[in-house]
């Protein structure tokens, strides 16, 4: 496996990853970069321009993990400043720090799931941010308690996966405890 950041070369490949179906189809991985307002007046088709369009920008949007040529993963990530849903949310708290980048959304292909890519990608992401200046990493994932959460529901990932790769739980939010599934904001130092 191969991970690289999101560029004009492997754009081809992501899309036809997000166009295989689910939330990313109609996504694009734009919902953290944009507030409910403007959310609710976009489209698939926008949501794809805007990350095509990303996908001309440094530092990346994202990074691709591929296998012989084929998308089989993504993580969407960036400064935190980057993510416009973020600053304006009522449920994710913002924790002070300097240089915070934020992982947010992970993909991956139904064929390569339960295999270690998403694992990958955090790695990756992590190495990713320290070497654009991230001081601090974190992300939104969600508190399993060892019970079944579908796919759509670990878009941000597992606390277990976070634990794994040297993040801890900074805050709790009330993100997702409707749903019976809460998000944390878990951090390290990159």
């Amino acid at each position: 496996m191969d991970i690289r950041p999101l560029d004009r070369d492997i754009w081809p490949a992501l899309e036809k990853l997000f166009a295989a179906g689910g939330d990313p189809r109609w996504c694009w991985c734009q919902w953290w970069r944009k507030r409910n307002a403007n959310w609710t007046n976009t489209t698939a088709a926008d949501n794809r321009a805007d990350l095509e369009r990303l996908a001309a920008t440094e530092p990346a949007p994202g990074l691709v993990a591929l296998r012989d040529g084929r998308a089989i993963g993504w993580v969407g990530l960036g400064p935190r400043e980057e993510f416009e849903r973020l600053a304006h949310s009522r449920t994710i708290p913002q924790l002070p720090g300097d240089a915070v980048w934020t992982v947010n959304c992970f993909v991956v292909a139904r064929d390569a799931r339960r295999s270690g890519v998403a694992g990958a990608l955090l790695r990756a992401a992590v190495a990713y941010a320290r070497e654009h200046g991230a001081e601090l990493v974190e992300g939104y994932p969600v508190r399993t308690g060892g019970g079944k959460v579908t796919s759509a529901g670990l878009h941000t990932g597992s606390e277990s996966m976070f634990e794994g790769e040297g993040f801890a739980v900074a805050a709790e939010t009330t993100s997702g405890a409707r749903a019976g599934t809460p998000r944390l904001v878990m951090r390290r130092d990159p």
